[in-house]
């Protein structure tokens, strides 16, 4: 009867979940408690497994952990659910193994020759450089534009290279002649980024105008002005297979841009800072925005948002790139480079970059990063004037660099 009546207590008659006793419950609760489940029927009554009604939709199982082997915490009820968050691979820290100067101002944009020989890159000096990318020698200066060089490219199916800056020109090199033979005319302020399209002869240019022109490369038309960022355009990428180009901006959106008919077809606003860092995946649907706040990767061609990466770099970042090899680079305006594996988003390698004698601390920034065509090196441009070489540490294995990681307990869903 009294075991009756301490079940009847146990049962709240407005409502149909059970309050687990906590360790003060008396001897008889435990006793019933080790021996079945106390099954619930939506009247908040219990019920036993063989009474009718069992069966019904409404009835709430909850187990009776009273076994004095188990502990009568929270814990103790709660089960571990493994995580189902992909565990990173191994990944061998990268290394500077070659610091080149020879620019008179910060070295704000870089961009690889396809043949893998050279690269070149844009400074505040108003100079283009091309450097070796075996020895780092300097091969040819350019001069031609009136202010810093922020935007470079170089194509893959002509020996053209393309610069843009803050004196509001595009220009075309031609690499023969080692000249300018182009100019596109048409934006009304700084060009801040500039890409090629990798299948047709398009040129896209972003600035502070906030207009992202996209040119033909042959004839300086403007073929379309993609409008309708509020803020300043700083980063462009368009890829092989889709008519489509997409931009991130200083008013914390990226939009995703139909080629063909010169239209917005997404707006993407997840970020709560400027968006001044996008890099696409080499071979996978999918690419990361960086700005300050975060780092968030999206899937192509819709822009759906998958993940946020699993730490926070903390400072404005300038640039980011991704190797076949699923390494991605992120550079900060505070000289941190940070490195991810991109399947996880787990962030194995935090460098900071060492500025040159008689820099001030302040002139750690890294503006620029790019891999050469290979993967296997990586280049980034500085607010001290050098340009640093990375690349992977051969002497590295996990023994002397384990992986520290931990699957995060609950991802933002946005």
């Amino acid at each position: 009867m009294a075991s009756a009546k301490n079940k009847a207590q146990l049962a709240p008659s407005s409502s149909n979940v059970l309050a687990l006793p906590g360790p003060e419950r008396s001897n008889d609760m435990q006793k019933a408690g080790s021996q079945k489940d106390l099954v619930l029927s939506s009247t908040g009554q219990p019920r036993g497994p063989n009474d009718a009604g069992f069966q019904g939709r409404t009835t709430t199982v909850v187990p009776a952990h009273g076994s004095s082997e188990r502990n009568l915490s929270t814990s103790a009820i709660m089960e571990r659910i493994p995580s189902r968050w992909p565990r990173p691979v191994w990944r061998a820290p990268w290394k500077n193994y070659r610091v080149i100067s020879g620019h008179l101002g910060w070295v704000r944009s870089v961009a690889v020759d396809p043949s893998n020989d050279w690269f070149c890159t844009g400074s505040a000096d108003r100079t283009i450089k091309i450097w070796d990318l075996a020895s780092g020698k300097l091969k040819l200066t350019l001069t031609g534009h009136i202010d810093q060089v922020r935007g470079l490219a170089v194509s893959s199916k002509h020996t053209y290279m393309f610069s843009a800056g803050d004196d509001k020109q595009v220009k075309c090199w031609d690499l023969e002649q080692n000249k300018t033979i182009r100019s596109y005319h048409g934006h009304l302020s700084g060009v801040y980024c500039l890409a090629l399209h990798p299948t047709i002869d398009v040129l896209l240019t972003g600035g502070r105008d906030s207009v992202c022109r996209v040119w033909d490369i042959r004839s300086k038309m403007q073929i379309f002005a993609l409008t309708g960022h509020e803020n300043t355009v700083c980063s462009v990428f368009t890829r092989p297979t889709d008519p489509q180009v997409i931009t991130g901006s200083h008013d914390s959106t990226i939009k995703l841009w139909d080629l063909r008919y010169g239209k917005t077809m997404a707006t993407l606003t997840h970020h709560k800072k400027s968006v001044r860092a996008m890099a696409p995946h080499p071979t996978e649907e999918c690419f990361v925005s960086a700005s300050a706040e975060n780092i968030k990767k999206f899937q192509l061609p819709r822009g759906e948002f998958m993940h946020n990466m699993l730490s926070q770099q903390k400072t404005i970042i300038n640039a980011a790139a991704v190797n076949e090899e699923g390494v991605l680079a992120t550079a900060g305006d505070n000289g941190s480079l940070w490195f991810w594996d991109w399947k996880s988003g787990h962030n194995f390698q935090q460098a900071q970059t060492i500025v040159q004698p008689g820099s001030l601390d302040s002139e750690a920034g890294i503006y620029a990063v790019t891999y050469d065509v290979t993967g296997t090196r990586l280049i980034t441009c500085e607010a001290d004037k050098t340009i640093k070489m990375w690349k992977e540490d051969e002497t590295a294995t996990p023994e002397t660099h384990p992986l520290h990681f931990k699957p995060p307990k609950d991802m933002r869903r946005f």
